[in-house]
């Protein structure tokens, strides 16, 4: 009998020390309740815990890539958009992170989509599309100053899609038609303006000695008989033709 009493003993101090005995990788830590109140953060390596007196809840200190579910936004022009994405944060206090909110994993995720809707449907749908850096940084700067108090550190937030309907994919397709063909108008439209005032240019300059525009007709025909064709047209100055009327009407 003193003995089986002495074997139960033993047995139920190994199982106390087990019980007690934890150990925490490099990237965890343990927050520690005695009688339910916080006594510290613990880890990582190896720690002890007073069996039945002292509670320990593990975090992870790593960082979590959490994916942002699809939500319907409205735009500032009022265009419907589905748009998801990707939010990169990690525990830097854990105990914050165990005290002031319960589940901060669910409570950044639930955050993070409504500031995704919030802060997008501020803004137009060329903006969503072309500025998306500066959307990711704003949605980035909220979400970190309000989990700040969760002893969560938002690092980095990503915009992945903007998905968005056939019919709008269509409107846009041709607003980009449209707007390349003005871009070609205005290029057309600038070359025609540069070429006329180079064209005045050179007038003004054979305007002021009238020997160089027979040199310049002596070239226009070298360049002519040198295309291997059968017609040669040559240059009439029009003084000539207005010397030649104003002949006749004296006549």
């Amino acid at each position: 009998m003193t003995l089986q009493f002495f074997g139960v003993i033993v047995v139920s101090v190994l199982l106390l020390i087990f019980s007690a005995v934890r150990i925490l990788r490099e990237y965890e830590r343990g927050v520690v309740f005695l009688l339910g109140r916080f006594y510290k953060v613990k880890g990582p390596g190896f720690i002890i815990i007073i069996p039945f007196i002292q509670q320990i809840v593990r975090v992870d200190l790593r960082t979590i890539v959490m994916d942002v579910p699809t939500q319907d936004v409205i735009s500032q022009d009022n265009v419907s958009v589905h748009v998801n994405a990707v939010v990169y944060f990690r525990v830097v206090d854990p105990q914050k992170a165990i005290i002031q909110v319960e589940h901060y994993y669910d409570a950044t995720s639930q955050l993070a989509q409504t500031t995704l809707r919030s802060v997008l449907g501020q803004h137009e749908l060329d903006e969503m599309l072309s500025e998306r850096d500066q959307l990711n940084n704003d949605i980035q700067a909220i979400l970190d100053s309000q989990t700040d108090a969760w002893g969560i550190k938002v690092a980095n937030v990503e915009i992945k899609h903007v998905d968005l309907d056939e019919s709008m994919i269509r409107a846009i397709a041709k607003q980009a038609e449209a707007e390349r063909n003005r871009r070609a108008k205005v290029i057309h439209a600038e070359g025609e303006l540069q070429a006329s005032e180079k064209l005045l240019a050179a007038a003004e300059i054979l305007s002021k000695q009238p020997q160089a525009i027979q040199l310049r007709y002596l070239q226009t025909l070298t360049e002519i008989a040198g295309d291997k064709s059968s017609t040669i047209v040559f240059p009439l100055p029009l003084d000539i033709l207005d010397t030649l009327k104003k002949g006749v009407d004296k006549t």
